[in-house]
C-alpha cells in the first residue's frame, strides 16, 4: 500500500505517521508539507519524518498531479489549522482548506486512488443548544476555519463512487502531547499554564462545551478510515470522530487539570462576552462503524502526558500565548522575517499560486 499524507509536519501528523508505520510496516508512506512548522519540535525522541519513505515539500495549492501516481490512499491533513489563523488569513484559509482539498480529491480520483480521508471538524456545528449534535444536525459554522470544512465536505461528496471512497472525519478538538506540540488548543493551554505558572486563566466564563479527542486517537480513526470499504458507511461518509465521554465544559477541563497538578489556581473571566462556539457532539455512529478503533486515551492520561512532556522540556514560559508554540505566532514570525509573503508562500519558491487559484470562492 502507498499512502500520501498531506500536512504531515504539523501537530497531528507525527502521530499519524507513527500509527500508520506501526500498522502497515511494509507500506510506502509519503509526506507532503509546506514545512511552516518543521522546526517546531517538542521533546521528540526521533525526527518524525524518519518513519516516512519520502518527504516532499510543497504547497497544496500547487501540488502537481504526479505526486498521486500509484497512491492507494490520501490522508489530507493540510490546512490553515485554527480560528485565529483563519481570522487573520481568511481568504487563504478558504483557498488552502477548501479549494485545494477539493482539487486534490479530484486529482486523486483521476489517478486511481481508492481512499480519500479528509480531516474535517466538529466546529462546523458552531453555536448549538439542546441535545448532542449528530451527523444529520443543522450545521452552523461561525468561523472561516469551520466554513472551510463545510465547503470541502460539500465539494468532495459528489466525487465518491466508482471505487473512490471518501471519508470526512469530523474530529473533536484535538489535544495531547505531540512531537510538534501546539498550545493554542484548550486542554494544552490549560496544562501549559498549570506547569509554567501554577495558574489557569480561562478567557471565557467557562461555560462553553467542547468535545475533545487525543491526537493518538485521531491517528487510530484515520487508520480505520483508510481501510474501510463502501460496505461500512457508504462510498461517502461524514462522521463525528471522538467519544461521547469526552464532551466537557471548559471549566470542567480546567478543574481536571487542577486535580492532576495540585496547587493550580483556576480563574474565570466572568465579564467575557459569551463564546458562541459551544457544542456537544454525539459519536454513536463512529462507535458503531469503527468498534475496534475507538478512542482509548482518558482525560487524566492526556493531562498527565502533557504535564510530563512539558516538564521534560523544562517548560517555564508564563507568556506562552505569545510564543512560537502558538501556530499563528509562527506564521507571523515567518512573515516578519521575510521568509514568507502575504499569501503565505515561501519567498524562495518559484511556483506561485495563480490569480485564479488565489481568488476567494464564495460557494
Amino acid at each position: 500500500m502507498k499512502i500520501l499524507i498531506t500536512g504531515n509536519m504539523g501537530y497531528v501528523g507525527p502521530g499519524v505517521v507513527r500509527q500508520l508505520r506501526s500498522t502497515f510496516p511494509n507500506a510506502t508512506l509519503i509526506g507532503y508539507d509546506m514545512a511552516y512548522f518543521a522546526t517546531c519540535l517538542t521533546n521528540a525522541t526521533v525526527f518524525p519524518e524518519s518513519k516516512l519513505d519520502v518527504q516532499l515539500f510543497g504547497d497544496v495549492r500547487t501540488m502537481p498531479a504526479e505526486v498521486l501516481e500509484g497512491v492507494d490512499a490520501v490522508v489530507h491533513l493540510a490546512a490553515i489549522s485554527n480560528d485565529p489563523m483563519g481570522t487573520k488569513f481568511e481568504d487563504i484559509t478558504l483557498d488552502v482548506n477548501y479549494k485545494s482539498s477539493v482539487r486534490i480529491a479530484e486529482m486523486a480520483k483521476a489517478a486511481g486512488v481508492k481512499s480519500y480521508v479528509f480531516a474535517s471538524s466538529c466546529s462546523m456545528y458552531g453555536a448549538t443548544e439542546g441535545s448532542a449534535k449528530t451527523e444529520s444536525s443543522t450545521l452552523n459554522p461561525l468561523t472561516a476555519y469551520a466554513r472551510s470544512k463545510v465547503f470541502t465536505e460539500q465539494g468532495v461528496e459528489p466525487l465518491a463512487g466508482d471505487g473512490f471512497t471518501v471519508t470526512c472525519l469530523r474530529f473533536a478538538t484535538a489535544c495531547g502531547m505531540s512531537d510538534r506540540l501546539r498550545l493554542d488548543l484548550v486542554l494544552n493551554d490549560f496544562v501549559a499554564g498549570a506547569v509554567a505558572t501554577g495558574k489557569i486563566n480561562i478567557l471565557s466564563d467557562g461555560s462553553p462545551w467542547r468535545p475533545l479527542i487525543h491526537v493518538k486517537d485521531m491517528a487510530r480513526a484515520i487508520e480505520w478510515a483508510i481501510t474501510r470499504d463502501a460496505s461500512n458507511g457508504g462510498e461517502f461518509l461524514a462522521v463525528n470522530a471522538g467519544s461521547n465521554e469526552w464532551n466537557y465544559q471548559v471549566s470542567e477541563l480546567a478543574e481536571a487539570v487542577a486535580d492532576v497538578i495540585p496547587g493550580t489556581e483556576v480563574t474565570l473571566n466572568r465579564d467575557a462576552a459569551p463564546d458562541k462556539r459551544s457544542y456537544c457532539v454525539n459519536f454513536d455512529l463512529f462507535k458503531s462503524l469503527a468498534p475496534n478503533h475507538q478512542p482509548q486515551v482518558t482525560l487524566k492520561q492526556a493531562i498527565q502526558e502533557l504535564r510530563d512532556g512539558l516538564m521534560a522540556m523544562n517548560f517555564k514560559d508564563g507568556d506562552f500565548r505569545n510564543s512560537l508554540l502558538m501556530r499563528l505566532k509562527v506564521l507571523t514570525s515567518l512573515q516578519d522575517t521575510g521568509e514568507i509573503n502575504d499569501q503565505l508562500q515561501w519567498k524562495h519558491n518559484k511556483t506561485k499560486v495563480s490569480e485564479e487559484q488565489a481568488e476567494l470562492e464564495t460557494a
